[in-house]
């Protein structure tokens, strides 16, 4: 269900003004996620709403701890209807290159698609068991080649230019998705800082500031990720996603997508 959102009006306009008359502004930090409404507040999010800090963490961590898990196996028929092309039910969108492919082209060759764990199972050893492992909320559809470029590397910005993923950019250690999917790599990683919290069978997960996390149970750069889900909100796609996987397959959702400014109200 999508969201009512307000907020950045003020830097367009000031931007647009400054155009006419020929003022070259100075550059503008990201303005924090104006606040936002959802018809989940007053039942779902209801614990959560109004609080702040390690008391909203732990509101919402309680909230979307109720879930469904499922196998890894059926992680592939999930993701043809989670990630399904709007413009073509026959085809699923791929993250980091956005290319529009057949849901019939799952698989481990050059050329087909396959599931990524956005959070790197590394990071916290939990593999593809069910759990953080299976958890549709940070898995998504991914050219094969372009997931093993990104490999288990932290997020940043900066790197060369990724092949078959346009606008995506990498190093040795890090990873830059393309714009339009970097606030969505942002709230998927923080969904899961806040979903796995070590109170069950699997790690704490964490963000820092590293990028050489390596096997270690954090994920980087905080810092970077907290600017991509100001400088990319949530799409139709990642709302109508949200949907999905809370009605059809785990009952639970990730709150950033429906408050992204509850980002930097918790870090």
């Amino acid at each position: 269900m999508s969201v009512v959102r307000i907020g950045r009006w003020k830097v367009w306009a000031a931007a647009f003004a400054a155009i006419l008359v020929g003022v070259t502004l100075p550059t503008v930090a990201a303005t924090p996620a104006g606040a936002t409404t959802t018809a989940y507040d007053s039942t779902y999010y209801k614990n959560a709403v109004g609080k702040t800090g390690t008391s909203l963490k732990s509101s919402l961590h309680t909230i979307i701890g109720s879930q469904s898990k499922i196998s890894y196996d059926a992680v592939w028929n999930a993701l043809k209807v989670t990630d399904q092309d709007p413009s073509n039910t026959n085809n699923v969108i791929l993250l980091y290159s956005g290319t529009s492919r057949s849901k019939s082209l799952n698989g481990g060759d050059v050329g087909d698609w396959n599931r990524e764990h956005t959070w790197a199972q590394s990071h916290g050893n939990f593999g593809t068991s069910a759990g953080p492992g299976t958890d549709l909320h940070h898995l998504r559809a991914a050219d094969v080649q372009v997931n093993g470029i990104r490999g288990n590397k932290d997020f940043d910005n900066g790197g060369s230019a990724v092949s078959g993923a346009p606008g995506s950019y990498t190093d040795s250690n890090s990873f830059e998705p393309r714009d339009a999917d970097k606030g969505d790599v942002a709230r998927m990683i923080l969904y899961m800082a806040v979903r796995y919290e070590g109170d069950d069978a699997w790690a704490d997960l964490e963000p820092n500031e590293s990028t050489t996390n390596g096997s270690v149970r954090f994920h980087g750069r905080l810092s970077v990720l907290k600017q991509w889900n100001e400088q990319d909100p949530p799409s139709t796609f990642e709302e109508r996603r949200n949907d999905v996987i809370y009605n059809t397959y785990q009952g639970n959702r990730n709150p950033f997508i429906d408050h992204p400014e509850w980002v930097e109200a918790i870090w």
